[in-house]
């Protein structure tokens, strides 16, 4: 395992995967999707808990499902009812789990650097990324990956355009370090107001049109409304006419190409409802994915790394 800085089995970023500990994850994603229900759990008695400190539907059940599948005892954290609100720092709390015996916490944070800052202090439980901020989500990107990988069967080389909210989208920045990492070719796109100048460091940026008519693979991402300060769009109905997948667009990109998002969808903004669950949408896909990877990802903290 190449030295990163970060714990064995801490998972803080894609950015801190080789290419080779990404397609191990794969392989045990595969392995997970194709071991019998009915096989003796793997992982009984290992504790975990999830500390979502943020909403979320896909991502919180998504981990709960892998974690029961592994046969673990799921330990859900309810900010709300904790010491946190009586003052209690986030590493105390960190302290207390590790005394408790659990041994993976799940974080999903909206604080930027912390699971990092961590990290670095080693407060006992392996630490999974499940969302931070506008940094990065690493078990998202790994599924999206995944999804391409399974589809295609490489990707290197592959064009992905990531279209949308770039600026506030942590899944652009842990789908870009890894297609990047894999040799695949991103390309960005999305409103003007809505552009990061550090992506555009790691792939360039095009006009819409341009960016999906050689793409094998278009990346919805989700308008960000509650990470915004200001109004960017007159209305829903403005940034699809500009920005949003429909299907006439859809008509623009190659034939083999498929699409992505990686939800919550807002169905008529930045994709029309009727290509959620089109031939060529590899959305639910990407859903279904998200527990074989992140079975394999938990796996990865229990034994310590790949």
């Amino acid at each position: 395992m190449i030295d990163t800085g970060i714990r064995r089995g801490d998972l803080i970023d894609t950015d801190r995967l080789s290419i080779e500990e990404m397609k191990e994850l794969f392989r045990r994603a595969e392995f997970w999707r194709n071991r019998p229900k009915t096989e003796t759990p793997a992982y009984p008695g290992t504790y975990v808990a999830n500390l979502f400190f943020e909403p979320s539907t896909r991502t919180r059940l998504s981990f709960e499902v892998a974690e029961r599948r592994l046969g673990m005892e799921v330990i859900r954290f309810d900010e709300q009812t904790s010491s946190m609100v009586k003052g209690e720092s986030f590493y105390d709390t960190m302290r207390t789990l590790a005394f408790l015996g659990i041994e993976v916490a799940v974080v999903r944070h909206a604080g930027g650097g912390i699971l990092q800052e961590m990290s670095d202090r080693s407060p006992g439980p392996v630490l999974i990324n499940a969302g931070e901020g506008e940094g990065g989500h690493p078990t998202q990107g790994l599924l999206d990956l995944y999804t391409l990988y399974r589809h295609f069967g490489e990707l290197s080389g592959l064009r992905v355009a990531i279209v949308g909210d770039l600026r506030h989208s942590r899944v652009a920045r842990s789908n870009l370090w890894a297609l990047k990492t894999f040799g695949a070719r991103p390309v960005l796109s999305g409103p003007e107001s809505m552009r990061d100048p550090e992506l555009e460091q790691l792939a360039p940026y095009l006009p819409l049109e341009e960016a999906i008519r050689e793409a094998d693979a278009v990346m919805m991402l989700r308008v960000q409304l509650e990470r915004h300060r200001e109004t960017l769009f007159h209305s829903a109905e403005a940034y699809r006419r500009v920005y949003g997948l429909t299907g006439e667009r859809l008509e623009m990109m190659p034939p083999h190409a498929v699409i992505l998002h990686p939800g919550p969808v807002n169905r008529g903004v930045e994709i029309d409802s009727d290509l959620v669950e089109h031939p060529r949408s590899k959305i639910f896909t990407q859903m279904e994915n998200g527990v074989w990877i992140r079975m394999a990802v938990l796996e990865r903290a229990i034994q310590g790394g790949v």
